[in-house]
């Protein structure tokens, strides 16, 4: 088969199978087993293409119809203009969580005295949160020291291998929230397990077969809010940055206030106007 026709069949398949951006997944698909770009796909459309990478192709475009995400294939997803090597143990980088690192950026800014400024990135998964800060602090001579902390040995073996691939020095620790934590921070920011335990098997397939350790937030899905908010204030000197599920601003606002330690809530939406991020301070 040539390329183009391997690109319309797989786009065939997935369509029939009511796949959302067949196209797209389609030509990931195929990028990644020629090793090639887009453009080699258009310039070389009528060139015949490999039975064995044929063959791989349409695997892969059936384990996508049973449910498993393109970037689990293809071991890999963009965050912040960074690449993130992403597997079966860890959440999938979504493009919501960058307002919660651009909001954090700002608070960065505005502790410009500090030198350096001490960043924790509670259940970290993938590294992309903290890997993307320590970036970009790096490449605008920001001082910082950032660390990232997983209950999931194989969560962060993922995030020590991002670590690496962008050239970042992210510390790493192996804790429970903070049970292993023993420094202050002048920053904590988190985007914890936060879907109710029941809504999860409502979910999309691709979304279902992401580790259930890092989607399920209890009952009510805030229990690992309850606990970061309940606990965090003694490893704090500065802002709490917390993502959110788009429906429990007030919720999650109301554990804030009843707490007593933070103050100034501030609520933010994400680009697409959804409630995306709560950042409040500890009292001074």
């Amino acid at each position: 088969m040539k390329i183009k026709e391997i690109l319309i069949e797989g786009n065939k398949l997935l369509k029939d199978s009511h796949i959302d951006e067949e196209a797209i997944i389609s030509k990931i698909l195929l990028k990644y087993l020629l090793n090639k770009d887009n453009s080699y796909l258009v310039i070389h459309q009528d060139d015949e293409v490999e039975q064995s990478i044929k063959d791989k192709f349409f695997e892969f475009v059936h384990e996508i119809i049973l449910g498993k995400p393109v970037q689990y294939i293809v071991k890999n997803q963009e965050f912040m203009g960074l690449d993130f090597y992403v597997d079966e143990n860890v959440l999938i980088p979504q493009p919501d969580t960058e307002i919660l690192v651009l909001k954090t950026l700002d608070i960065c800014k505005s502790l410009a005295n500090l030198k350096p400024i001490k960043i924790l990135d509670l259940c970290t998964g993938s590294g992309a949160i903290a890997i993307a800060l320590s970036k970009i602090l790096q490449e605008e001579k920001v001082q910082s020291e950032i660390f990232a902390s997983d209950i999931s040995k194989k969560a962060l073996e993922v995030a020590k291998k991002n670590n690496e691939r962008n050239n970042t020095n992210v510390q790493f620790i192996l804790s429970d929230l903070f049970q292993n934590i023993d420094e202050v921070f002048d920053i904590i920011v988190s985007n914890p397990p936060y879907i109710k335990t029941k809504v999860i098997n409502t979910l999309s397939k691709q979304v279902q077969n992401e580790p259930k350790l890092a989607l399920d937030g209890g009952e009510d899905g805030l229990n690992i809010y309850r606990k970061i908010i309940n606990e965090a204030f003694a490893y704090l000197n500065g802002y709490l940055c917390l993502e959110i599920g788009f429906d429990q601003k007030n919720e999650v606002t109301n554990l804030i206030k009843e707490n007593k330690n933070y103050e100034n809530i501030e609520q933010i939406k994400d680009f697409s106007g959804n409630d995306r991020c709560i950042i409040c301070n500890k009292v001074r």
